[in-house]
């Protein structure tokens, strides 16, 4: 169960986002968008990584296919988001549902590099098909969804639509790791044999976690597509499936949080690194490489660690006071 004081820190952080319109400017709030997008997809893959120990390549697939499923849709029937979304998490989690058949029966490296091979075929097929994909020009003109009769135009109004997604999706993560199969899922992480010996269906625990993975990286394509206005076979790549790996492992897997600020350092390096060199991944690498080293389960845990070392001696010391 969640703390009473971990619940006060998540309503602070999500009060803080949502006055952000007030503060920012237009780009700024592009940006900001961008980031609980992405952060979306981080946390989704981190119940693959963190609480599942299955490490994954081929989260982009997921992310396209909800993006292409916008995409089509935007062209063939209303623009209407009650409509757009739903379809684009179904497209990913069936997906997912096929993909999850054919790789959980390996593991580690194995494992890895079958959800790639995996993604490199959905890429290939979004790439050629360029009669219901647009081939490599993608899906342009994808203009932003209708709620009701307000249309999400300004940078704004979709971002605290973008919001509150993200606030819906991670109170659904939350409370899937915080529950029993969450807890069974840690559980299988740490010893798959042990669990299976006490009764537990190991293989279906990680199929079932494999699909929701799909299912939230789904609703984050349909919102990167509807901020892009467009979708393409990049978001299909291996780039874009490594990014989303990097979010997690930099943020500090296992945490849920810690994804989130992965994806925020992440992206704010993407843009101010990418405005002095066209080589941003590279530096992004080495980034990496220095957090690694010299912090090994990611840049949250230490950070959490000493804001409550910050918050005790504050206590302590108010405490003397009166």
């Amino acid at each position: 169960m969640m703390s009473s004081s971990r619940a006060v820190q998540l309503a602070v952080v999500v009060l803080a986002l949502g006055l952000l319109p007030s503060m920012l400017p237009s780009y700024g709030l592009v940006l900001a968008t961008r980031i609980l997008i992405f952060a979306i997809l981080a946390m989704s893959l981190d119940l693959l990584v963190g609480y599942t120990g299955l490490s994954s390549l081929g989260h982009a697939a997921f992310l396209g296919v909800g993006g292409y499923a916008v995409g089509l849709l935007s062209r063939t029937a209303a623009n209407t988001v009650w409509l757009a979304l739903p379809l684009a998490i179904l497209a990913s989690l069936l997906l997912a549902a096929l993909f999850g058949l054919l790789v959980l029966r390996s593991r580690g490296v194995y494992f890895m590099m079958l959800t790639l091979a995996l993604a490199q075929v959905v890429w290939g097929i979004a790439f050629s098909w360029r009669s219901v994909t647009g081939g490599d020009d993608g899906l342009p003109g994808i203009s932003r969804p209708m709620v009701g009769s307000i249309v999400l135009d300004s940078s704004g109004s979709f971002y605290l639509f973008v919001l509150i997604i993200f606030v819906i999706s991670a109170a659904i993560l939350l409370l899937i790791v915080n529950s029993p199969f969450g807890l069974s899922l840690e559980g299988i992480r740490e010893s798959a044999p042990r669990m299976s010996a006490l009764g537990y269906n190991v293989w279906l625990h990680q199929y079932l976690a494999f699909i929701m993975t799909g299912g939230f990286a789904g609703a984050a394509g349909a919102l990167l597509a509807y901020q892009n206005g467009i979708i393409t076979p990049s978001s299909l790549s291996i780039p874009t499936g490594a990014e989303a790996l990097l979010m997690v492992l930099l943020g500090g897997a296992g945490t849920m949080i810690g994804p989130f600020v992965g994806a925020i350092c992440v992206v704010v390096l993407e843009f101010v690194v990418s405005a002095h060199t066209e080589r941003w991944e590279a530096v992004l690498g080495i980034i990496y490489i220095v957090v690694v080293i010299g912090a090994p389960d990611g840049i949250y845990p230490p950070l959490r660690g000493a804001f409550s070392r910050v918050l005790r001696r504050a206590t302590t010391r108010t405490s003397s006071i009166a």
